[in-house]
């Protein structure tokens, strides 16, 4: 189970006249693997090396010239060079820090070979001095399963070609969003979607839920730097399920006696491997988007489901109508921030949201989009849109009158007055839609248009 876009994106990648080595980046158990394997059965040639087996490092651990050592790679693979469109996959790059350096001669010296390389522990490489060939590769990151993809994955053909029509139609609305909500339930995890595809049961589940944070688990050795970051480590692993979608303080995390300092250096560890984000606030309401990393972030893990699972939500998430009464809304709000990364594949893509925070008037909105020339704010919630008051407290500061709102309804332009008097649109999408945001935001702001010169 994977990602069919990134399969498209390979084919993008491949049709380069001035093709660089390829990089995924991506979280352990996301697909990248999987993906490569089905992608390559377009080549003559496919040869795959995982560098944490002893044997296939080797070959990046003796002492030869770029030249012989590509000759020993099709040796090794019982492959004939310039026989046919050969692929090179290079998986768990990071145990051969060799392997790493000499991707700039795939570019400079061996263009005609198609290499791909991944890795989960990929940043850890920086700390040891060592680091991608600046300019002579590209990078594609690999997520959980939109629900896009998870529709695509589940054989909906009719749900997909109603999700693809801007505007949709009401009457697809109870099926979409009861499609949402049980892949909002599971996530979207490759593995998870292809049990549950495979079975329809959700109590087989569980194993492999156990099985994925066990695996995280294990990892944690390789991304810590010493004994005590490993401890560390472990704790945010075991406890950050908990604080999902709130927003965080490094010193005493977890209600532990871990300080700041040493707190703040294991989440970023865990950033770095993509296990979770740190969403930072910005207190502006114009480009440029700035984050401030002096105020607290809210913690974003890789998937939902794995919040659900682990956080003990499932229960409350199957028996609730809305995703937004579920854990004081957190649940809801996760869930649209794991679909606003999906949307964008780009490493040096992140999510914002917006905090106004003063001694009497504190204020904050869920995410902030920039969209052309503007920054979009956008709000999870339910209940009427005069109650969207830090919403409202945005629109002021503003210098544009757009704004979104995710909900449980149909989609829907409302024109509503801030508390302060400033009129303003609220385009009102159905959870479901957040992987269209960009193409409704297109259609949000041409329909405002044509009301204006009405």
């Amino acid at each position: 189970m994977f990602s069919r876009s990134i399969l498209l994106k390979f084919n993008q990648w491949a049709d380069q006249s001035n093709r660089k080595p390829l990089v995924l980046r991506g979280a352990r158990q996301v697909g990248k693997t999987t993906a490569v394997d089905l992608w390559a059965d377009q080549f003559d040639q496919y040869l795959y090396l995982n560098l944490e087996l002893p044997e296939d490092r080797a070959l990046f651990e003796r002492d030869l010239g770029f030249e012989e050592r590509v000759e020993s790679i099709f040796f090794y693979k019982n492959a004939i060079r310039d026989r046919g469109k050969a692929l090179l996959f290079i998986d768990e790059i990071q145990n051969a820090p060799q392997a790493v350096m000499e991707l700039r001669y795939f570019y400079e010296k061996a263009g005609n070979i198609f290499v791909i390389a991944a890795g989960s522990l990929l940043e850890s490489l920086i700390d040891r001095h060592i680091s991608f060939p600046v300019g002579r590769v590209e990078y594609q990151v690999m997520r959980p399963l939109s629900f896009r993809e998870f529709l695509e994955a589940s054989d909906e053909n009719q749900a997909i070609r109603i999700f693809d029509q801007i505007p949709m139609p009401n009457y697809a609305h109870e099926r979409l969003l009861k499609l949402f909500h049980r892949f909002a339930f599971i996530g979207g995890m490759p593995e998870i979607v292809r049990v549950y595809l495979d079975t329809r049961d959700l109590n087989r589940l569980k194993p492999v839920y156990e099985s994925l944070i066990v695996s995280y688990l294990d990892d944690v050795e390789k991304y810590a730097s010493n004994q005590t970051q490993s401890a560390v480590l472990r704790h945010i692993i075991r406890n950050a399920f908990f604080e999902a979608g709130s927003r965080i303080t490094f010193q005493g995390f977890g209600k532990s006696n871990y300080r700041s300092r040493e707190m703040s250096k294991a989440f970023a560890v865990l950033e770095k491997a993509m296990l979770l984000h740190l969403i930072y606030p910005t207190t502006h309401a114009q480009p440029p988007l700035l984050a401030d990393r002096k105020r607290s972030p809210k913690l974003q893990l890789l998937d939902t489901g794995l919040v659900n699972y682990f956080a003990g939500l499932q229960k409350d998430l199957f028996q609730s109508a809305d995703l937004n009464n579920v854990y004081k809304g957190k649940i809801a709000e996760h869930i649209v921030g794991q679909e606003l990364l999906a949307v964008n594949t780009s490493v040096l893509h992140g999510l914002h949201f917006w905090v106004r925070e003063k001694k009497q008037s504190n204020a904050e909105v869920d995410f902030i989009v920039p969209f052309g020339d503007y920054l979009i704010p956008i709000e999870v919630k339910s209940g009427a849109a005069g109650r969207l008051r830090s919403l409202h407290q945005f629109i002021d500061q503003a210098p544009h009158p757009y704004a979104v709102r995710f909900y449980s309804k149909e989609v829907c332009i409302d024109t509503v007055k801030t508390i302060g008097g400033k009129p303003f649109f609220l385009l009102n999408l159905p959870y479901y839609l957040v992987n269209r945001l960009d193409d409704y935001l297109d259609w949000f702001l041409n329909e405002v248009k044509k009301k204006s010169h009405n």
